[in-house]
């Protein structure tokens, strides 16, 4: 049926007996029309509606309730949509585009970006990642589509989170949510939108930390330290320098006893890289008088996961203390062993592959060539290092040859 769509003629048109959908296109604009339809529960619906081709299909937009629009702004809308159709566009096509972007919400493409990363995070990053996505930070952002989310949105969740918790939390929550959003754009679920964190209020990183404990607080820590995990935690980490999570969750399966080596896989190296080192007569000793039970792990109750009672353990440990060694944390080890061999004359470079850092002389043109882990060196620091630390222990001379405090 082709007639001048206009209020007088719409509101006569209606469905004849049997029929549950009829078009009616105006006679003065080309492809444009009312669509009458007869609904499940009996009633009339009327739609406006713009038909077109595009790459030899034919495709329909609706346009909006007859009851609700003007014939003449109907009109104007099929105009516009028509004029664009000859510019090459594909409004239906934006439109169901559109609204899978809305059915695409931060929530839905948290749980993906999770999915995706758990096999490149170790465990406990992927565990924090979880936390500051799907808990309580960003809660307010969840129901929004992913590219509703504005720079203000961001802000002000950056400012409440700084404000309940602490500006250390809400800059690490900033950088998680930022990584969410720079995936989401690599995998083109953005469309043309830039990340919303990009520019947002971005709280001071803390300072970073310089406590070096000294001689004697390393010694009165070593000596508070008893059988459990915690404590032999604490003291292969005086002697070897490592991260607390590498030493909390050693396996047996990654140690040749026999050898003396432990070999850290590159799944469980903050780097991803795999440390393999000599371990020190001393850490030697308390590897072997951990208890085995019937699991991989040496330490901790979670099968999976490895020693998980820091804060227990180090609270005891401090008080045991009893204020002998000023406030402190676990992290402040790993800088006090860098510290304590270069006061030894341990060389710069050697400290560095004991630790397992990638840094200084390991990047750039001078790690593409020089690929050695210094493998010799670095049992012979760790040794020199923990002849060092038991000398320090026990009150006795070091055989260890330090260089002067003022070196």
């Amino acid at each position: 049926m082709k007639i001048k769509l206009d209020a007088k003629t719409v509101a006569g048109l209606t469905l004849t007996s049997g029929q549950v959908e009829e078009f009616c296109w105006d006679s003065e604009t080309e492809c444009f029309g009312l669509r009458l339809r007869l609904r499940a529960d009996g009633a009339l619906q009327r739609t406006w509606v713009a038909q077109y081709r595009h790459n030899g299909r034919t495709r329909r937009i609706t346009l909006g309730n007859a009851d609700k629009v003007s014939p003449a702004r109907a009109r104007d809308a099929a105009r516009t949509i028509l004029a664009r159709v000859e510019l090459g566009y594909d409004p239906q096509a934006e439109k169901e585009m559109k609204r899978q972007e809305a059915k695409r919400t931060v929530r839905s493409v948290v749980a993906d970006y999770l999915a995706a990363k758990e096999p490149e995070l170790r465990p406990a990053s992927l565990r924090v990642t979880k936390l500051y996505l799907t808990g309580p930070y960003f809660r307010v952002l969840h129901p929004l589509a992913i590219t509703a989310v504005k720079r203000t949105d961001v802000a002000g969740c950056i400012r409440h989170i700084g404000r309940s918790h602490s500006t250390s939390t809400a800059a690490a929550a900033r950088r998680a949510l930022s990584a969410l959003f720079a995936w989401t754009i690599a995998e083109g679920l953005m469309g043309d939108a830039a990340n919303p964190v990009d520019g947002s209020h971005k709280p001071a990183d803390p300072a970073s930390r310089d406590r070096v404990l000294s001689e004697n607080e390393l010694k009165a820590i070593w000596s508070a330290c008893e059988e459990d995990d915690h404590d032999r935690i604490i003291r292969l980490l005086i002697l070897l320098g490592s991260r607390r999570q590498e030493v909390g969750g050693m396996r047996w399966s990654e140690f040749d006893l026999d050898a003396g080596a432990w070999t850290l896989p590159a799944e469980r190296s903050k780097n991803h890289r795999q440390h393999a080192i000599t371990l020190p007569a001393p850490a030697l000793e308390i590897i072997r008088s951990v208890p085995h039970r019937e699991r991989d792990q040496l330490f901790g109750d979670r099968a999976s996961e490895g020693f998980a009672s820091w804060h227990r353990g180090k609270r005891a440990l401090d008080q045991r203390l009893a204020g002998a060694v000023r406030p402190w944390r676990v992290h402040d080890v790993r800088r006090t062993v860098a510290t304590g061999m270069a006061d030894i004359g341990i060389e710069p470079h050697v400290i560095e592959a004991a630790l397992n850092h990638y840094s200084g002389h390991r990047r750039g043109i001078g790690g593409v060539y020089n690929r050695s882990s210094y493998a010799l060196a670095v049992r012979a620091a760790l040794a020199r290092w923990g002849e060092h630390v038991l000398a320090l222990v026990e009150g006795r001379e070091s055989k260890v040859v330090a260089f002067p405090k003022s070196a």
